[in-house]
């Protein structure tokens, strides 16, 4: 099956403006924690960080898995998919539980300024991996280079972060459920993808000229 380009453009655009959402909304908590507004603070990080940042990571990981890049052919993907998945975790955790405790008793931590500055730094590092792309491929790169997934799966890499943020806006929490599953029928595919790459090709030797004309 044939990959339409124009949808994997479509889906690198996501990624860089959900990528960029994510990081200035890291910096504009900074600046209403620092400035000692912990409310405006927690509803950015409920109503756009959140989402934005499951958008940029789902985003990535379908942009890795349905290409030749991996997860973890190249040491600059992996290293961004480890921070990756650190923030996810760190903000969700961490981050979140603490800005909605601020916002409670209307007191700031110096520790949730520095964590989202750490974020918004790590976001920074990640874009620059994405343009110098810098060191080697990692030992467990596999010989066989996998091809592109085909379009459904980058139809689907619109579709269901679009059709996530809609529903956790209604909800009023975030709630990536397709963008998971999107992502587990990936791996699956990927696997397929993978050991049809690693098959033997078959050449048929051409005929010589005149080969299939009868001797006189």
């Amino acid at each position: 099956m044939k990959t339409s380009p124009r949808w994997r453009q479509a889906v690198v655009w996501l990624h860089v403006v959900s990528s960029v959402a994510w990081m200035s909304q890291a910096l504009a908590l900074v600046v209403l924690m620092s400035s000692g507004a912990p409310v405006p603070a927690d509803r950015l990080d409920s109503v756009l960080l959140a989402p934005m940042a499951n958008v940029s990571a789902f985003t990535g990981l379908l942009l890795a898995g349905a290409t030749a890049w991996g997860y973890f052919r190249h040491w600059w993907v992996l290293v961004k998919f480890a921070l990756t998945l650190i923030q996810l975790y760190a903000g969700i955790f961490l981050l979140s539980p603490a800005l909605r405790e601020s916002a409670d008793t209307g007191e700031v931590a110096w520790a949730q300024i520095a964590g989202a500055s750490l974020m918004a730094s790590a976001l920074a590092f990640q874009a620059w991996l994405s343009v110098a792309k810098p060191g080697r491929k990692t030992p467990w790169s596999p010989a066989a280079k996998p091809p592109t997934a085909p379009t459904w799966v980058f139809v689907a890499g619109l579709i269901a972060p679009a059709s996530d943020v809609t529903a956790g806006l209604l909800l009023g929490y975030p709630l990536p459920a397709l963008s998971l599953v999107t992502l587990i029928v990936l791996g699956f595919e990927r696997r397929r993808r993978r050991r049809r790459a690693q098959r033997p090709t078959v050449r048929i030797p051409r005929s010589a000229p005149g080969s299939l004309n009868p001797a006189p």
